[in-house]
């Protein structure tokens, strides 16, 4: 299947790599800095914003009336109010500051409030998953789709525990004990635009999180939806992104796997 990819993505594509050949290069340096007494979190900062300066270099550059919204450096209106960028240049910070090699850049575009396409790209493994509305998801250059299955059973999934002081963890691990019993299994890899992809390629069947950030989850909302998952509010009424708690899967387990963790 031929792939045709409009300006704004090949503009992300590009400055997703770029920020991603930085970071892993820093990434070396992290491993070794794990022996040393300094410590590799101040260098792992150092990082992160070097890899939002080539980003934002990279994205406003091509397209300087978009607004801009990152992790690292805050918020800007554009000229055209519209469109912007929303840009985690490292998402996976503590992953990177172990010496893991889980974490990712992030980039969505918003369009009238509504996520257009969406980029994440884990350089370790040089996995580029993206997405344009309507027009699929793509893992590299192979179409993605969120797996077949419909039994809880034979399912794994996701999910994100809260950071120290975020919000009472007690409600996760209420989740999880009540999800254990029906699943195969569930991982916690500390990246959430990377468990979002999972779930897009099948790798996951599930995934549910909450206080994510909008950087964390907007390119990955796209990816999933246009892989033909179901992206929903933890909560019926909430907004997801004004929220940031979110419950994602395939069409098969979604109703079984909502309805467990949504128990009150």
């Amino acid at each position: 299947m031929e792939m045709h990819f409009s300006a704004n993505l090949n503009i992300m594509i590009k400055a997703a790599r770029k920020a991603g050949r930085s970071l892993v290069k820093d990434f070396r340096e992290v491993e070794n800095l794990q022996v040393s007494v300094k410590g590799p979190g101040d260098f792992a900062s150092r990082a992160d914003y070097a890899a939002d300066g080539i980003l934002r270099d990279e994205l406003m550059t091509a397209r300087p009336t978009y607004g801009w919204l990152g992790e690292e450096s805050g918020g800007q209106d554009g000229s055209d109010p519209t469109r912007r960028w929303i840009v985690d240049p490292l998402d996976g910070t503590t992953n990177f500051l172990h010496g893991l090699p889980h974490w990712a850049v992030s980039i969505a575009l918003e369009h009238k409030g509504d996520m257009v396409c969406g980029v994440v790209y884990d350089p370790m493994k040089d996995e580029l998953f993206h997405a344009e509305k309507g027009n699929g998801a793509w893992l590299n250059n192979t179409r993605m789709r969120v797996s077949g299955r419909g039994n809880l059973n034979a399912s794994i999934f996701a999910a994100g525990l809260p950071l120290p002081g975020q919000f009472d963890a007690r409600q996760m691990l209420n989740d999880i004990s009540r999800l254990v019993p029906h699943c195969a299994g569930i991982r916690r890899w500390g990246t959430a635009s990377l468990d979002l992809t999972y779930v897009a390629a099948g790798r996951f069947d599930g995934y549910w999180e909450r206080g994510l950030d909008i950087w964390d989850m907007a390119a990955g909302i796209v990816i999933v939806r246009e892989a033909g998952g179901f992206v929903a509010p933890l909560e019926k009424d909430d907004g997801i992104l004004e929220k940031g708690d979110l419950i994602v899967s395939n069409g098969g387990v979604f109703e079984k796997f909502a309805k467990l963790i949504r128990q009150v």
